[in-house]
């Protein structure tokens, strides 16, 4: 049984900073991209940043040079360090697979979904 724990997530201003971490537990056996998603209330979820098996990674505009993902291999865990951070980040944050590294398009390619963690920006 695979499981995802997305940690790290908290209220911060407009501005700040934080470091959100994903652990995975099982037979996560995953030699393609791992990424972090968001959803916030009424939005669809939406990929946020990806990280290959290797270096390769991925950012969504909306967070380009301000998050910055890293990856684990041995540990199956994987980090997002997030700055800057504004209002419109707020939201609910999973890490699952991202398979080519732009995110799955068939529901049986994710793994269940975590808890998440949530993240508000607001002052």
């Amino acid at each position: 049984q695979v499981q995802l724990v997305e940690s790290g997530g908290g209220l911060v201003p407009p501005g700040g900073s934080l470091n959100l971490s994903c652990a995975g537990f099982g037979s996560i056996i995953n030699n393609g991209a791992m990424g972090w998603y968001r959803q916030a209330p009424g939005s669809q979820r939406e990929l946020v940043a990806s990280h290959s098996r290797e270096t390769w990674t991925y950012y969504a505009d909306s967070v380009k040079g301000r998050f910055t993902i890293s990856r684990d291999n041995a540990r199956n865990t994987i980090s997002l360090q997030m700055s800057s951070l504004r209002p419109e980040d707020t939201a609910t944050y999973y890490c699952n697979n991202a398979c080519s590294g732009y995110g799955c398009y068939e529901v049986n390619d994710f793994y269940p979904w975590g808890q998440g963690t949530q993240v508000t920006v607001s002052s």
